[in-house]
């Protein structure tokens, strides 16, 4: 019987999965979509669907809220006044409380997308593209009809 065994083990240990989710969050987090394949990603969806409400609930100031993910990414929280070394550890945090909290605040869930891309050539896996749903408009995208100037 497979009760209270919920989640796919990957043929690998606790550890060895736990770092593979570690990374993959981190990724997606910081590139905002990744490619991977079809389990991987509907187990890491829920991972990082509780990292991001983790970080809609806490304010700008909740350094408690930043320890619970930054043990979950594996990351170390700096201080935040220490402007050279903040940036160079916590560029993944500060973007999740910063940047894709505000962007999903009206959301009550859902944050991910899984789009289907087809099979692995070598192994025929399906592979899957993973993003974040709300994603980040650049600031410098020009509408086509508005590119050209006319006289």
């Amino acid at each position: 019987m497979r009760h209270r065994k919920s989640g796919r083990h990957f043929s690998r240990p606790a550890a060895h999965r736990n770092a593979m989710f570690e990374n993959l969050a981190t990724q997606l987090l910081d590139h905002e979509s990744i490619v991977t394949t079809e389990p991987k990603a509907k187990e890491l969806r829920s991972v990082v669907d509780k990292l991001i409400t983790i970080a809609k609930r806490a304010d700008s100031k909740d350094i408690h809220a930043r320890r619970i993910v930054a043990a979950r990414l594996n990351q170390r929280v700096v201080d935040r006044t220490d402007a050279a070394d903040s940036k160079n550890h916590n560029s993944v945090l500060n973007k999740l409380f910063d940047d894709i909290a505000k962007r999903n605040a009206n959301r009550p869930g859902g944050y991910t997308r899984i789009v289907k891309l087809g099979n692995r050539h070598g192994d025929n896996a399906p592979m899957v593209m993973i993003e974040l749903v709300e994603k980040a408009v650049p600031a410098e995208v020009v509408p086509a009809f508005q590119a050209s100037t006319a006289e």
